[in-house]
């Protein structure tokens, strides 16, 4: 088997942390994978998320974004497809021409997050009360608890940020891991928002919003058939 190199790019308020896992599930099956934390300074723009998507591929890799990572991974092969492999989606929002995370969202006939927001200047941040009903109902109390220990505001800008969608990225292979029994991103809107991928390219987790956490072992297995199958 020939090593694959995946980059891990988390969703809203999570980090480098969140994929502890699965990056240890993945060197299992002969591939490397590494994970960044996306800047989130005052002022960041999804374009510097992009920009420390980029500067983190010394060498051409696999892009794995999970939910809101889907526009910071989509935007970074919108800069420079040459560097990327693929795109695969993890119970992501995958944007279509001039959607943002936000016009995505708000698009979405059943609304679980809205409530659970909590907006703070130029930031938002998720309710604690919340958190283990919408992201973590079937992880463990270990992996809850690394959570809510590091869990941190995200900058509101980016996820509003409209993006351009061209054949720069969309010639790439695309890939989506949707999970069936999320909270937090409803199933039929994981589905819609897959609609334009190949079916054969669409795989299915039994789990919610952290299959990180929940199902390491499975999304490692379906990453690695991703894999081969770019071989």
């Amino acid at each position: 088997m020939s090593e694959a190199e995946f980059l891990l790019i988390h969703g809203s308020c999570h980090g480098a942390w969140c994929w502890h896992r699965l990056i240890p599930a993945l060197a299992e099956r002969g591939h490397r994978a590494r994970a960044i934390d996306l800047p989130r300074h005052p002022g960041v723009s999804l374009q510097d998320q992009a920009g420390a998507i980029l500067a983190a591929l010394p060498r051409p890799a696999i892009l794995l974004g999970h939910s809101a990572g889907g526009l910071p991974i989509t935007a970074a092969a919108e800069t420079d497809p040459a560097r990327i492999r693929a795109l695969v989606w993890l119970c992501a929002f995958i944007p279509h021409d001039g959607a943002s995370v936000a016009s995505l969202r708000r698009a979405q006939s059943r609304q679980p997050l809205p409530p659970a927001i909590r907006v703070a200047g130029d930031s938002y941040s998720f309710a604690p009360d919340r958190l283990r009903d919408l992201f973590y109902h079937d992880c463990s109390d270990e992996d809850y608890a690394l959570a809510a220990r590091n869990l941190c505001p995200e900058p509101i800008a980016p996820q509003e940020t409209p993006l351009r969608v061209s054949a720069r990225s969309q010639d790439l292979p695309h890939f989506a891991l949707l999970c069936e029994e999320d909270r937090a991103i409803p199933p039929e809107a994981q589905e819609e928002m897959a609609r334009t991928i190949p079916p054969a390219n669409r795989f299915r987790l039994d789990c919610g919003h952290s299959p990180f956490f929940a199902r390491p072992q499975e999304t490692a297995a379906m990453l690695a058939e991703i894999a081969a199958r770019l071989r």
